[in-house]
């Protein structure tokens, strides 16, 4: 029965992240496919660059909101494991997502909402660092590296169950990875600061 819990565990989160906001709302509200615009990333910095700090916003709470219910299927189902997994597999589906051909967005949105079930001092921690890094760099995606890094060691200071603390340094390593291409154009001072468009069309 356990297994069975966990494979419905696991194909929800998965099936749940592969729900693309920035997707959804770029097509079928403001007229165009974010993939196709900015720096082609279907994730809420890409919305925010081209269509605005609203659509970044929206895209942000929608990918927040489906790893929040995926965690929490997985802990009902489950307990601690099927939080671990119900993550992981929202995750998996947002980078990798079977609607959209296995080409998602890089896990910030989602992991912020896995960060923040873990412990909210996790959280509020990597909010702190995205911040400082952002603010400091005038990049979005450093912010997002040195947050996920930051999620890496609070797991391993914080008072944690192991599966908190597997899932964490899992989905830390996901976004750093996902962030790969920005990481060679950080080391080479070719990545762009991040300025947001102007709001182009209402998505009310």
């Amino acid at each position: 029965m356990e297994i069975f819990k966990y494979a419905v565990t696991a194909v929800c989160g998965y099936l749940l992240g592969s729900i693309s906001f920035s997707i959804a709302i770029s097509s079928l509200i403001l007229g165009g496919d974010v993939r196709e615009k900015g720096s082609g990333n279907a994730g809420a910095t890409n919305m925010a660059r081209v269509f605005g700090m609203r659509a970044g916003v929206f895209t942000f709470l929608g990918d927040a909101a489906k790893s929040g219910i995926a965690m929490l299927i997985g802990w009902l189902l489950l307990g601690e494991g099927g939080l671990a997994v119900g993550a992981l597999a929202c995750l998996l589906g947002h980078c990798f997502p079977i609607y959209y051909n296995l080409k998602g967005g890089k896990g910030v949105s989602a992991g912020a909402a896995v960060a923040l079930a873990i412990d909210w001092r996790m959280f509020l921690i990597a909010v702190a660092v995205f911040a400082v890094a952002v603010l400091w760099s005038k990049k979005v995606s450093l912010g997002s590296i040195c947050a996920a890094l930051s999620v890496a060691v609070s797991a391993l200071l914080l008072p944690l169950s192991g599966e908190r603390v597997f899932i964490a340094i899992a989905a830390a390593l996901l976004i750093i990875i996902q962030h790969r291409g920005n990481i060679k154009r950080l080391i080479t001072n070719t990545e762009p600061d991040f300025h947001p468009a102007s709001a182009k069309k209402k998505i009310d």
